[in-house]
């Protein structure tokens, strides 16, 4: 696929629509989530879902974090052949074909996998993969994981029989509370979910079974899960880009808020009417599930529509109405599945291209 810019071009000399990353952004991000977690004795395990790029993972880890996540065998596959070395795909990966590669990699890499389902991990031990296994809990998101307690415990006593299986604890993540506004409901959701991780490891405990490891936690909670002294390690992905459905949430002490570094660059390419102007990104430049995407730094814009190839924005009375051919910049509504469209980081700074990182993970969805 052809790039859309070149190192050392101006941001408006870049093709649209682009995916454009701030790298000055980008770094405080990442330095910020270290500065969080610094002195707790918690491991950061980088949700690489979030940005599907080797080359954003190798400075994640070069950060700090213990290793990445993903959610996908072929997600998996693009890190580790990126040079990653230690991958938690904290999914549940069912059928032959999955569970053969995913063995395949396991010789390159330390994976590990999720499992909520005694017939699965079966599958997974009698498959030859040497992984560590994470029993997955539901900790109040209502997806997967079996229910705490004694379910999560006789998945583990199913692991330990597998001499290819390493039991490495629980996986518990609050996927529902990211995004939930208020900083109360969420803690208060974060502290239901650290009671059953807490009460469901000493079961497993107990037992005569070593969980040394419970592991979960987002961009939107990651501080609560800290604070519960239920966790070993959190799984923030989002914290390196922001979006504008994150920026919906309220935000204060112990939360830092991030930085957005992950923009839409799109061109005027119509001026229609002194209050609209069209824009060549829409559906598929910008994931719409979380909200339309927002204008940057331009008072009186607001992106109002969007069809597959436009996108309309609104000129406010008496605002000023760009040119054809200027360049907006976008803030998605979802990060995750709007990087899922393209092929490259336009890594700027400064407002010139520093670098283009390819996102090998694209389309990695099996």
């Amino acid at each position: 696929m052809r790039a859309p810019a070149a190192p050392g071009m101006r941001l408006e000399e870049v093709d649209t629509p682009a995916l454009v990353l701030d790298l000055d952004a980008f770094e405080r991000n990442l330095r910020r989530m270290q500065d969080a977690v610094a002195g707790r004795g918690i491991r950061v395990r980088a949700h690489a879902k979030a940005h599907k790029c080797p080359e954003i993972a190798q400075r994640q880890v070069a950060a700090g974090a213990i290793g990445v996540c993903c959610q996908k065998v072929s997600e998996a596959e693009a890190l580790v052949e990126g040079g990653i070395t230690d991958v938690l795909v904290t999914n549940e990966i069912v059928g032959a074909t999955k569970l053969a590669r995913l063995a395949a990699l396991s010789k390159r890499a330390r994976i590990g996998i999720c499992a909520d389902d005694p017939g699965n991990l079966r599958a997974i031990g009698e498959s030859g993969a040497r992984v560590d296994l994470y029993v997955e809990i539901d900790v109040g998101a209502r997806r997967c994981g079996v229910a705490p307690g004694e379910p999560a415990l006789a998945l583990a006593r199913e692991a330990s029989a597998f001499a290819n299986l390493r039991f490495a604890g629980l996986q518990a993540y609050q996927g529902a509370a990211q995004h939930v506004r208020s900083m109360a409901e969420r803690r208060e959701r974060i502290s239901r979910a650290a009671e059953a991780a807490r009460t469901t490891r000493k079961l497993i405990e107990a037992a005569g079974i070593a969980c040394p490891i419970v592991t979960g936690g987002g961009s939107g909670t990651f501080m609560f899960e800290i604070e519960s002294g239920a966790y070993d390690e959190i799984q923030p992905g989002s914290y390196i880009f922001m979006d504008a459905d994150y920026a919906r949430n309220e935000w204060a002490d112990p939360l830092p808020r991030f930085e957005h570094s992950l923009f839409v660059l799109a061109t005027v390419m119509s001026r229609p009417a002194p209050e609209r102007i069209v824009v060549d990104a829409g559906l598929k430049a910008s994931s719409v599930d979380s909200g339309l995407p927002q204008v940057w730094q331009r008072p009186g814009l607001a992106y109002t529509r969007a069809s597959d190839e436009h996108g309309v924005i609104e000129v406010a009375a008496g605002g000023t109405s760009p040119a054809l051919g200027d360049k907006l910049l976008l803030v998605p509504g979802h990060c995750d599945p709007t990087v899922n469209l393209y092929d490259w980081y336009v890594c700027v700074r400064a407002g010139r291209v520093e670098a283009l990182w390819p996102i090998t993970g694209r389309g990695a969805i099996y």
